[in-house]
């Protein structure tokens, strides 16, 4: 029996309500093309798509959108020539993307924080899951040592810290992705009591600032940032582990992003 791409859109968006103006979209691509081959990744790189199409796939699951805006801003590209390149090749190699990232933020729970979880082996140390964040109670640690063991089980090369390296941490909230502004994360640690937030990125004068103002006050909390690639590529890990599952006739790959900061 054919597997058309609208297929396997259609069954990942099937455990969530519709979406209005959702960012998940395909682009290119035919929705009644048969799938000949799946990967997924955190973003359609052009290193990504090259390698894709070497591996003999046709339907490339991003979560993030290939063309550097989280909502493609008019005017943005135009006559770009990275954007160009890009687009032609693109075009030119056949490969579909669809963007898988409302949808699969919507599920609950939320197979991106489930997918972290998973990789720092936290799943049952989850007090509370959140739309937005996961409360987590370890035993007390260092923020130095937690930071060190997040490097570890993420095989990154680094993650950047704010407060006090020797203080004990144990209330702890997850928040993947752009998550880590103020909006999300200075609540949170209110009601929440937390001693520490992970999160994937947020502005820098927002989250980190309200830790060093609180540490300035005598009241003790801390941030360990760790790359938005690096906190979500381990969901769409899982994601590509799911669609094995449900198509096993169908090669399904994971395609992982080099870090795209180097620290020097």
């Amino acid at each position: 029996m054919t597997l058309t791409i609208k297929q396997v859109i259609d069954r990942l968006r099937s455990s969530v309500q519709p979406i209005g103006d959702t960012v998940d979209v395909l682009a290119p691509g035919d929705p009644e093309a048969e799938v000949r081959g799946i990967a997924t990744t955190f973003m359609a790189t052009h290193q990504v798509i090259e390698q894709a199409v070497s591996m003999g796939v046709n339907l490339l699951i991003s979560h993030e959108a290939p063309f550097y805006s989280h909502r493609m801003t008019e005017g943005l590209l135009t006559g770009d020539p990275v954007y160009g390149r890009k687009e032609q090749s693109l075009r030119e190699s056949g490969i579909a993307i669809y963007r898988h990232h409302d949808y699969c933020h919507r599920l609950e729970p939320d197979i991106i924080m489930t997918g972290l979880l998973q990789r720092l082996k936290w799943e049952s140390d989850v007090e509370e899951m959140l739309p937005t964040a996961a409360v987590l109670r370890l035993p007390e640690r260092r923020l130095a040592d937690i930071a060190a063991y997040v490097k570890e089980k993420l095989s990154i090369p680094y993650a950047r810290i704010a407060g006090d390296p020797e203080m004990l941490c144990s209330r702890i909230g997850i928040l993947v992705g752009y998550r880590g502004g103020g909006a999300n994360a200075i609540p949170l640690y209110r009601e929440k009591g937390l001693d520490l937030v992970i999160c994937g990125e947020g502005p820098e004068w927002e989250t980190p600032e309200y830790v060093r103002d609180s540490a300035w006050q005598g009241v003790s909390k801390s941030l360990i940032v760790i790359g938005h690639a690096e906190s979500e590529e381990p969901g769409m890990r899982s994601l590509a582990h799911r669609l094995q599952e449900e198509y096993p006739e169908v090669p399904v790959h994971f395609i992982p992003v080099n870090p795209v900061f180097r620290v020097i």
